[in-house]
């Protein structure tokens, strides 16, 4: 049975922001990816260090879709891109999803999302 896929408000604007190339790449990722075995880690699928924001990474390219699974149900939190070992959200550097997210990049260990 498929999971179903919701998306959060931020993440669609997030999402409609991108190219129209880019959209369907992930479009393809995600009906692809997470909705028979979004919790199995794979080349594409990775489960994100415990973190306040989200428990797995979905990669395709250099575009990233961080999510959570419950119940049946795969929630889709942010629409990113990878940069070197920095998520670009809306043309800004996000850390929400780091141990701790008010450190600055470049200071100390990082967790590298590819």
């Amino acid at each position: 049975m498929p999971y179903r896929i919701t998306i959060t408000e931020d993440a669609d604007r997030q999402f409609r922001s991108l190219s129209a190339r880019d959209q369907r790449i992930l479009e393809a990722a995600i009906r692809s990816r997470l909705e028979h075995q979004p919790t199995t880690p794979t080349n594409a699928i990775k489960k994100l260090r415990p973190n306040p924001f989200a428990e797995f990474e979905l990669r395709a390219g250099d575009l990233r879709i961080l999510y959570n699974v419950s119940k049946g149900e795969v929630v889709v939190l942010l629409v990113g891109r990878k940069s070197g070992n920095r998520l670009i959200v809306e043309g800004a550097e996000f850390h929400g999803h780091q141990d701790d997210p008010t450190e600055p990049s470049g200071n100390g260990p990082e967790e590298d999302t590819h």
